[in-house]
Parts: structure tokens; C-alpha cells; sequence
């Protein structure tokens, strides 16, 4: 389900002109011609994108979660700002992630071009360095980082403050386990968010980067030439649902596990 999404997300930010998909004999929107090419076969660099996509979140939460025990394990930790303890490890681990990611993830937008006609990653890799050599598959790793870290930044903060704020289910309750349900969405829902939202724009950048090879500041310089402020939420429909779906549902599932974990190791669960 997140591949097609995703797929929408990258057209819509990428400004890529899709075939309305004879939408005005059908009556389909634009917007709508937009998400039914995304569920439209055929999926290019699907197995390539959702595999990068798995890997990646894996790292991110679970690097975020271990690295903040293992700071919090050293001595004088006290010196150690409590900020710095939670921003640190998704901002260091999010960092090594894109940069391993990149070549892939402007391969795999780079072909989603209605237009394209490169039929796989591996060809669209093959252009790519064919046109710039490896520091071509690395162009947008700025702006790729600039909107990654922050994303996931932004996530587990507010899936750490969510957690702390939210009122901890009552386990004499009837509805003890629905509770811990509608705890971990709400969390979820919220972090997931906020990540979407506030980095659509480097999103927007990134993608503009890829489809057009110029720099940052030049990619920057154009986008607010061409739509104004308003580049800033291109996509950002779209957007909210290809990020907050898999990285809410990530956290909510992480959630899970470790609910029905704890359950199963001494019937006290863990929150």
C-alpha cells in the first residue's frame, strides 16, 4: 500500500505532468488523475523503493531508541543537556541512512516520470551516472538530508512527547487493552504528522533538484520564482498521506510488539 502512495507524493512534488488518463471524458480531477496512475501498474523500482523505505525506518527508530540507552548509559550523563540525549541519535543515524539511500531514492523518483521511459532502478542508475558519474547519484543529498533528518527528527519527538503527556490506560479497566489501542494512535497519528508537514518543502526542493539537476539555492531561486511561497505546500496532500501512513503505522506497530512482548514475558506491560 505505501508504494503507491509514495508514488503519488513523488509526481505531486516532482511536478510531473501526468497524462489525465482521458480524465475529462471520465471526469477524473487532476488530483485524482494523480492517484490513479500511482495504483496503476507498472510499478516501476516498487521492490527497490519499499525495501530502501523498510530498512531505512527500521534503522532510524530502532538506531534512535538504542543510541539514546546507550548515552544515557555512560557516566556523567547529567552534563549531557536532556535535549541533546533525544535529538542526537535520530539525527546521526537519519543522517548515515540518507546518504546510503540516495543514489536509490533519486533513481527511484527519477523514473516515476510519466514521461520516462527507463523501465528499472538499475537502468535509471545507469542514466543517471551516465550523465554525471557518482556525483550525480549523490545530487539532492543537501536537500535530501535537510528533509529526512527532520522528518524522523520531528517524529520521535513527538512520538517521546506524546508519550509523555498521554494519560496511561488504567490495567483495572474493562477496556484496558482498547485504551492502549487508541494511546499508541493517537501517538501515532500525531507524530506521523508532523513529520509530513513540516518537511514537505525540502521534499518539494529535493524533488525539483532531481528533475531539473540544479543546485539548491538555484533549485530554491526557481521554485519561488515559478509558484511564489505556495511551492512550499506542493504536494503537501499527498504528502501528508504517503509519510504519515508508514511512519505512523511504524511507530504503531512498534508499539504492539512491545505491548504483546511485555504480556508475554510477565503480564506487566512496558509503556
Amino acid at each position: 500500500l505505501n508504494y503507491p502512495l509514495w508514488r503519488a507524493s513523488a509526481v505531486g512534488q516532482s511536478g510531473f505532468v501526468v497524462s489525465t488518463l482521458s480524465s475529462s471524458a471520465c471526469g477524473i480531477s487532476p488530483t485524482l488523475a494523480t492517484f490513479v496512475y500511482a495504483f496503476r501498474p507498472p510499478f516501476k523500482g516498487a521492490l527497490a523503493t519499499t525495501s530502501g523505505m523498510a530498512w531505512a525506518r527500521f534503522a532510524i527508530f530502532y538506531g534512535s531508541d538504542r543510541g539514546r540507552e546507550i548515552i544515557r548509559e555512560q557516566e556523567r550523563i547529567e552534563m549531557v543537556p536532556l535535549w541533546l540525549q533525544t535529538i542526537f541519535p535520530p539525527l546521526a543515524v537519519s543522517m548515515v541512512v540518507q546518504i546510503i539511500n540516495m543514489p536509490v531514492v533519486r533513481a527511484s523518483i527519477t523514473i516515476q516520470n510519466p514521461a520516462s521511459d527507463i523501465p528499472n532502478i538499475r537502468e535509471s542508475i545507469r542514466h543517471i551516472y551516465g550523465k554525471g558519474g557518482i556525483r550525480a547519484l549523490y545530487h539532492g543529498t543537501s536537500a535530501g538530508i535537510l528533509k529526512t533528518v527532520p522528518k524522523y527528527c520531528t517524529a520521535i519527538i513527538m512520538k517521546d512527547y506524546m508519550d509523555e503527556v498521554l494519560p496511561v490506560p488504567d490495567c483495572r479497566s474493562l477496556t484496558y487493552q482498547n485504551d492502549l489501542l487508541f494511546r499508541s494512535a493517537k501517538k501515532s497519528v500525531v507524530a506521523g504528522l508532523a513529520g509530513a508537514v513540516l518537511t514537505n518543502p525540502l521534499d518539494v526542493i529535493r524533488n525539483e533538484m532531481f528533475k531539473t539537476d540544479k543546485g539548491l539555492i538555484s533549485t530554491v531561486v526557481g521554485l519561488h520564482k515559478e509558484l511564489g511561497w505556495n511551492f512550499m505546500i506542493r504536494g503537501i496532500g499527498k504528502n501528508m498521506i504517503a509519510v504519515s501512513v508508514p511512519v505512523g503505522s511504524t511507530i504503531f506497530f512498534t508499539d504492539i510488539f512491545i505491548q504483546l512482548s511485555s504480556r508475554l514475558k510477565n503480564d506487566n506491560p512496558v509503556f
